[in-house]
């Protein structure tokens, strides 16, 4: 969970407060720069031109401690209004840690749904706390149908827990798509000999029609081999 700035300021150090602090000036006037007099949008940046602000977001583990890095990073896009291209470069030439913070704060900016390729990139990826990141409101709120029950899906197979998922309730209820689908995946695992994880049936209840129907049985385990006979 992100912290808020005045967690951070109680839990940092007096040297890590004042880089904060500094930081976040930095963030704040490249936003005010960047914005028209007029209060109209800011104008998109060139996606070559790093802000001073961006080199800091990179530093923000190794000066305010891993344990509050994603917090702080969330804090700086936050505070830069970061357009687009600075979200993008962000999250395309970041570590893991860089791209999950990038994840993590889409919906704190005002991008529409110009930042689904980041979303999208993450639920190809295997790393679990990407797709965890890539899950939260802004995946609830801007992906498709289609691609929103893949993305349930992949937290399934890469074992991220459905919790991660933003708003799993009111997009999975009464979607019977998502119920096929969930029961293919079972079929499939109990098909292989493998268990089908807990999750699933949390989801699979979720999607309940609304007239208090129940859709097609999950399976619970492979099927046991008969006995073998005495002639056998």
């Amino acid at each position: 969970m992100l912290k808020s700035r005045k967690e951070l300021d109680a839990e940092l150090g007096g040297a890590a407060r004042a880089w904060l602090d500094e930081a976040l000036a930095e963030a704040a006037h490249d936003a005010a720069r960047t914005t028209a007099a007029s209060g109209t949008p800011r104008p998109e940046a060139s996606p070559y031109a790093s802000p001073p602000w961006e080199l800091r977001y990179a530093a923000a583990g190794r000066h305010c401690g891993q344990e509050n890095a994603d917090s702080v990073r969330s804090l700086l896009l936050v505070e830069a209004r970061a357009p687009l291209s600075s979200v993008t470069r962000l999250y395309e030439q970041g570590a893991a840690a860089e791209r999950r913070a990038v994840l993590l704060t889409l919906h704190r900016l005002d991008l529409g749904d110009t930042a689904l390729p980041l979303v999208e990139d993450a639920l190809r990826a295997n790393d679990t706390r990407l797709v965890a990141a890539a899950v939260g409101p802004y995946a609830a709120d801007h992906l498709d149908p289609h691609a929103w029950r893949h993305a349930v899906l992949k937290c399934l197979f890469t074992e991220v827990p459905v919790a991660a998922v933003a708003r799993l309730d009111d997009r999975a209820r009464g979607d019977a798509e998502l119920a096929r689908m969930l029961g293919d995946f079972a079929d499939e695992r109990t098909a292989a000999g493998r268990a089908v994880p807990e999750d699933l049936r949390t989801v699979l209840a979720l999607t309940a029609p609304a007239d208090g129907g129940a859709h097609r049985a999950t399976p619970t385990a492979a099927p046991a081999a008969p006995a073998p006979t005495e002639e056998s």
